[in-house]
């Protein structure tokens, strides 16, 4: 006997969200790429005129920001698109493939710009510290008001990677700021390039954190927050389920996981395997968030069919 489960109502929920937080964010988006390339011109300019690395480092990581706001939008309004013939789960996966360059591109520049402020490092310059502050306040109201406008939604990687990608620029702007004023009172002009390392360094912890995450993704791992063994044991305490097998379970885009299992059970009516059924997709969208599910049911007895993995099955108690 076989049943096959597919997310019904708890995807539909997710849809719908997913709709009303998608055209919020491609207009936030949107805004934050012209802002961006506006910053980035004012900050290459500012940081040539008055030699600063930490300008000009600044300027190349707001510069990452174009193409990653940039995917991280047609990202989102590729999400929306409902599923085809050919793509049959959608474009959920539109987001976690965008965070993934991204992330790559995060890493590149904070490899750059590491390599720039340590030959700066060895041959300081006189740095201008008037336009480093003006500049670097300019550039925290632009950085701190995308940061503030993608906080809801900074759930969604895709989104995540915007929100940390900004964060981390404000941040860098606090650190320009004062590190012009250190500049003015003490004089010390490696303040400068101290604070380019420190913000490439910043850039590649967070970079290879995004990367790492989405990679695990998009290589079908487990939810880092699901255990196999823990979903398993909830399917068997369900009444009815006599063993569970080759379960797998997987990520298809933010907060929308997904499930395919074989479950014995005794035999039955059709009304009750129905019941059976019911019972644990309930379960499983309560307790481990998990809407899309594909299971497939066999009478106790026969032999199973193999999966591409294959866990020892989990069987009930006959004590």
């Amino acid at each position: 006997m076989h049943l096959h489960a597919h997310g019904g109502s708890g995807d539909d929920r997710g849809h719908d969200h997913g709709h009303g937080l998608g055209d919020a964010a491609t207009g936030i988006l949107g805004a934050a790429v012209v802002a961006t390339l506006a910053l980035v011109v004012v900050e290459l300019a500012a940081g040539y005129a008055g030699h600063s690395m930490s300008l000009v480092g600044d300027a190349v990581h707001n510069l990452t920001d174009v193409p990653t706001l940039v995917i991280s939008w047609l990202a989102t309004r590729w999400a929306q698109r409902p599923p085809t013939h050919e793509k049959t789960y959608g474009y959920h996966r539109a987001g976690i493939l965008a965070a993934f360059v991204n992330a790559m591109i995060l890493v590149l520049a904070s490899l750059f710009v590491l390599g720039e402020s340590v030959l700066r490092l060895r041959h300081p310059v006189t740095v201008g510290t008037g336009l480093m502050m003006w500049v670097s306040v300019l550039a925290l109201a632009i950085n701190g008001g995308i940061t503030l406008a993608v906080h809801r939604g900074r759930r969604d990687l895709n989104m995540r990677t915007v929100w940390i990608h900004n964060l981390g620029d404000a941040l860098s702007n606090v650190a320009i700021f004062a590190g012009a004023l250190a500049i003015r009172w003490t004089g010390a002009q490696w303040v400068d390039p101290v604070i380019g390392i420190g913000i490439g360094a910043m850039v590649l912890w967070s970079g290879q954190g995004i990367l790492r995450e989405s990679g695990h993704i998009l290589l079908e791992g487990l939810p880092r927050e699901i255990r196999l063994e823990d979903v398993a044991g909830a399917v068997l305490r369900v009444e009815g389920v006599q063993e569970v097998h080759d379960m797998h379970i997987w990520t298809l885009g933010t907060d929308l996981q997904a499930l395919s299992c074989h479950i014995c059970i005794p035999d039955m009516h059709m009304e009750e395997s129905e019941r059976v059924l019911k019972n644990i997709r309930d379960m499983l969208a309560r307790d481990f968030q998990i809407t899309h599910t594909t299971i497939q049911f066999e009478r106790a007895g026969l032999p199973a069919e193999t999966g591409l993995y294959m866990p020892a099955p989990v069987r009930r108690s006959t004590q």
